[in-house]
């Protein structure tokens, strides 16, 4: 009974990061919230809102494009969100997190803390990893220009 309990744990063991990336709450608690707080309602002078409508209504389609690059890319330079200017924004980038983390935290803000109906794919992920979109490309897409 204890080998066989041992030998469960220790399986176990092998694959945190698989559990974890299909739980997108989780990820985004562990590697986001410390400046966007528990369910991305911000953090004043720190970090904007993630939960913004019109962020996302003016993303559109764009908003997976958008979430990855700024997951792969991090994000620097000033930005307004909710009526409040953030100066001196320096996000770091997650591109170390696998694609399937990055993934899941992603449909986590585009669905769950948006309810916007989308969702980000690794295919996403893959291209943002390729293209690693400069800052003043995702801060005009932000704003619903065309980089």
């Amino acid at each position: 009974m204890r080998l066989t309990a041992a030998i469960l744990l220790l399986a176990g063991l092998g694959s945190p990061a698989a559990t974890l990336a299909e739980d997108g709450a989780a990820l985004f608690e562990a590697s986001c919230s410390a400046c966007h707080q528990s369910g991305g309602i911000g953090n004043p002078g720190i970090a904007p809102p993630l939960n913004d409508p019109a962020l996302w209504q003016r993303l559109g389609a764009r908003a997976p494009d958008y979430v990855a690059g700024v997951m792969i890319s991090g994000l620097s330079g000033t930005l307004t969100a909710g009526g409040q200017v953030y100066a001196g924004l320096i996000m770091p980038s997650h591109a170390s997190l696998t694609d399937a983390e990055l993934a899941a935290i992603g449909t986590y803000i585009l669905s769950t803390v948006n309810a916007t109906g989308l969702v980000l794919d690794a295919a996403h992920i893959e291209t943002a990893r390729q293209a690693k979109p400069s800052h003043a490309d995702l801060r005009n897409l932000r704003k619903g220009s065309t980089p």
